[in-house]
């Protein structure tokens, strides 16, 4: 590579991003111990005592003498939605509606004093808010996620009672909807309606720091320089006066440290002219300490206060971390001048059974089960997050990617989008910087999240041309942030998914993710680790200068699907099943792929959490995008998780995997344990199996014998002088008494009743079969078709080819197998003839199923003897002149 090349390559920053310019150094008064000063500002929390009632209303909604005496009575944080669930069909608890609802709020005003301003300060609205103050309109929002405020003095009453009605509309959007022109236009996420964040009264003297600045503090801190001598910190305050020019004021801004010690300080006086200013000063920090990621995520705090003479006017308190960074396009990246690899998650806001309108205790139970997992990285998937979760992000040393919810397509009719959606998505990108400008965590600004997607998510019309607004919101970012580097994910270079009008969007922002999914959503499933890695190299090479990332990566996981082989079904990847088996297994298989690429700066998993989809329709779950490492509830961590966990881990760990499925299908099983040590042993009942290799942190034990009814487990390792175990019990099938059966094609078990079935294992030749594929979405992307048979679930897959073989451990004796045969083709051969051997022996000769069934998709049913002697049946399938097609094996007595 050039010096050039990688001059353009390397992205070196310096803590707390943003444009100060022409900041003139003021002195800073000598450090003093003083505990850290409370805000200035007079608050009032709104969120006890609100009406709601979703649907239209008439014009008297929002006038005092209307009665919402029997609408609910909610408090704030609030959603009328309710959606997803561990169930196959949507039940009573789903509240899916898309439109307008209503909020209505009587306050006892407090009393304040002559000149102050009242400001409701919302901390975010989903997804267009109209607010009326005492009948009076105060203002409109457009956008879910960013909080804003608005300026009510005029129609406030100080000291009495107001009326606050508030709108907000979620609808759908679609050409000519109220939401049309708002981003996200689509994406595979469900956009909640209500007032799902905190909502406040806001009381300031009419010359105050701005609290109109977009929804941000109005106080913003960058380091310009950091050495382990000196740390230089520009501090940017705007400013807002309401009411006559000011002269005489002061605006003191000081810094303090993590114990609330004062460590620099500087006073300036200030004139200010009706209207807005700024003040900029510069602060040196002697010996600063750095905020370095979850290793010491050592947080200073910037405070700025406005006062007239003595009286205080406003104050403002900020974080400030103090830190270094650099993304290369060769070394990946680099914190305070030490190579970090940055593995991490996904994280979408919502939570089962409270949607959008999280708790601050939910906050912090999913950053705690974030850092549990070993993750240094998290992605704000894909929107801007509650302030509160920044916070927590900041105090765990986590590197955020911020994203902007430019989502699939810039217009729902193709094209590069209207100039009213142009400056919506501005405004949204605006709001984000400067409300989250100060969190030293955050080390990047999105702008989009495949944006070249918008065919797969049912987009009409021309194709998109979403470079342009892409480039735009580049810039806006530079503008309102020079320091951090601009990225967005990528979903379809490369791949035939590419719906943009032959626009190239890699090299638009300084940095890149790709959203790929291989093992899942793209064929070769056995090709998983090699396929990504060729992918991520091959991407290396065509952007030589450009830093890469992985944005998203993984699979489904249903924990109450199972799988006896991952290997042998079909992978259904937007229906069902989803076996929790197979998810772990596609994340076994491409980590080692990331983890050895140090180009790659930095890894998200997709996703930490189920949430919150009405695309979905998949796994054991409904409205729910099950990729999650733990499920919607927060109860269950899927094996996944805990792969990643010893992975992720500092220190010896080890885990049984399959824990969960805990009834198996078959005598015979794989048993599989993660562990940081490169072996480990395996006992069962009491007896040593052996020991295996762990590579990757992988240990397996194949066809470990199970004895009926309950099987004792313990696995062991010795690292560094001590032993770490972990044990569990499965329970094995009794074939003599219950029979064994084979659920063909299948990538999970099946229980019908009293028998069970299990994924199609102990095959090899031919190839699972899906008998109605259903397309993202739930558009279904062939004929739905229905078999006639006993147990049709039986006939959802099936394996198909014209040779294939089943080598099945069975207890010895004499057996009858059931084999559940069709003909899913509507013209198959005339010819076809199908011969299965057992053991060796003819046991059905020269069967064309389609004249045995008189129809297709009609089952046919064989049954012969066998007698067992060595305890295996083999069974081997023959067709000629077309395939044979098998739903299911039963055997018993």
């Amino acid at each position: 590579m050039s010096d050039f090349k990688r001059a353009a390559a390397a992205i070196l920053c310096a803590a707390m991003a943003g444009s100060i310019l022409g900041a003139a150094p003021v002195a800073a008064a000598p450090a003093e111990t003083n505990a850290r000063p409370d805000s200035a500002r007079a608050t009032m929390d709104l969120s006890q005592g609100w009406r709601f009632r979703f649907g239209n209303e008439g014009q008297t909604v929002t006038e005092a003498a209307f009665d919402d005496s029997a609408w609910d009575k909610v408090s704030v944080p609030h959603s009328w939605n309710h959606i997803g669930a561990y169930a196959l069909s949507r039940g009573d608890e789903t509240d899916n509606r898309q439109g307008v609802g209503w909020y209505r709020l009587w306050v006892q005003a407090p009393k304040s004093r002559t000149g102050d301003r009242q400001y409701l300060d919302f901390a975010a609205v989903g997804k267009i808010a109209e607010v009326w103050v005492n009948g009076r309109h105060v203002g409109t929002h457009k956008g879910a996620f960013s909080r804003f405020r608005l300026d009510v003095t005029d129609a406030w009453r100080p000291g009495e009672r107001n009326l606050v009605v508030v709108s907000a509309d979620n609808s759908k959007p679609e050409p000519g909807s109220s939401t049309s022109e708002v981003i996200p236009l689509s994406g595979d996420f469900f956009v909640h309606g209500g007032i799902y964040r905190e909502v406040s009264l806001l009381q300031l003297p009419a010359t105050s720091i701005d609290p109109l600045d977009f929804g941000g503090p109005g106080v913003y801190a960058r380091a310009t320089e950091i050495t382990d001598r000196q740390a230089s910190v520009e501090v940017l305050t705007r400013l807002r006066n309401s009411g006559a020019a000011r002269d005489r004021l002061s605006l003191s801004t000081e810094i303090r440290d993590a114990k609330g010690k004062v460590v620099a300080r500087a006073t300036q006086p200030v004139s200010l002219a009706s209207g807005t200013g700024e003040a900029r000063v510069r602060l040196d920090i002697a010996r600063p300490h750095r905020w370095d990621g979850r290793t010491d995520p050592y947080l200073y705090s910037v405070t700025a206060t406005l006062a007239d003479g003595k009286t205080i006017l406003d104050r403002v308190s900020q974080p400030l971390g103090l830190r270094t960074f650099r993304f290369d396009a060769d070394a990946g990246f680099s914190l305070n001048g030490r190579h970090v690899k940055l593995r991490g998650v996904s994280r979408h806001q919502d939570a089962l059974g409270s949607g959008w309108a999280l708790t601050a205790a939910q906050h912090a139970q999913d950053m705690a089960l974030i850092e549990e997992l070993g993750a240094n990285t998290i992605r704000q998937a894909h929107y801007q997050h509650a302030d509160l979760w920044s916070d927590l992000a900041d105090r765990a040393g986590m590197v955020v990617w911020a994203e902007l919810p430019y989502v699939t397509a810039p217009s729902l009719s193709g094209g590069q989008g209207s100039p009213s959606l142009w400056a919506n998505a501005e405004q949204q990108l605006r709001e984000q910087i400067r409300q989250s400008y100060n969190h030293p965590a955050i080390l990047m600004w999105s702008v989009g999240n495949e944006v070249d997607s918008a065919k797969g998510f049912g987009v009409k019309g021309n194709p998109p041309k979403p470079l342009a607004l892409l480039q735009h919101l580049n810039a806006i970012a530079k503008q309102e942030d020079p320091d951090r580097p601009t990225t967005f994910a990528d979903c379809c270079e490369g791949l035939s998914l590419v719906q943009t009008a032959g626009e190239k969007l890699a090299g638009t922002t300084d940095l890149i993710g790709y959203n790929r999914y291989y093992g899942w959503y793209y064929p070769n499933p056995l090709e998983a680790r090699k396929d990504l890695g060729d992918t991520l190299d091959t991407f290396h090479k065509a952007h030589p200068a450009l830093p890469l990332s992985l944005t998203e990566y993984g699979a489904g996981g249903a924990i109450s699907q199972h799988s006896d082989d991952v290997l042998n079904g079909f992978v259904n990847f937007v229906g069902r099943p989803h076996p929790e088996e197979y998810q772990a297994w596609v994340h076994e298989q491409v980590w080692p792929s990331i983890n050895s690429r140090n180009f790659i700066f930095a890894s998200w998993v997709w996703a930490m959490f189920d949430f919150s989809s009405d695309l979905r329709d998949e796994g054991d779950a409904v409205d729910l995008n099950d990729k999650g490492l733990v499920t919607a509830d927060r109860k269950e961590r899927k094996d996944a998780f805990w792969f990643y966990k010893i992975a992720w881990a500092d220190k010896p760990a080890i885990r049984f995997a399959g824990t969960r499925y805990v009834d198996r299908a078959y005598p015979v099983m794989d048993v599989k344990a993660y562990t940081t040590a490169p072996s480990a042993t395996l006992t069962m009942n009491g007896k040593v199996i052996g020991e295996a290799p762990c590579p990757q942190f992988v240990c397996e034990w194949k066809n470990v014998a199970l004895r009926p009814g309950a099987n004792a487990a313990t696995v062991s390792a010795d690292v560094a002088g001590q032993t770490i175990r972990d044990g569990t019990s499965w329970n094995g099938p009794d074939p003599d008494r219950t029979g064994l059966r084979i659920n063909a094609g299948s990538l999970a078990g099946l229980e019908l009743g009293a028998r069970h079935f299990g994924s199609d294992t102990f095959v090899k030749g031919g190839k699972p079969v899906v008998l109605n594929l259903v397309g993202f979405g739930g558009r279904s992307m062939a004929p739905i078709r229905k078999v006639e048979a006993a147990d049709p679930a039986l006939f959802d897959y099936w394996r198909d080819g014209t040779a294939y073989a089943y080598d099945i451990p069975l207890p010895n004796g004499r057996w009858t197998v059931t084999l559940r045969l069709f003909e899913p083709r509507k013209t198959p051969s005339p010819d076809q003839a199908l011969t299965v051997t057992a053991n060796g022996q003819v046991a059905i000769s020269g069967i064309n199923l389609l004249k045995a069934a008189g129809a297709p998709l009609k089952e046919v049913v064989r049954s012969f003897p066998i007698t067992v002697t060595d305890g295996r049946l083999k069974l081997d399938f023959t067709s000629v002149s077309g395939n044979a097609a098998l739903a299911a094996i039963e055997i018993a007595h």
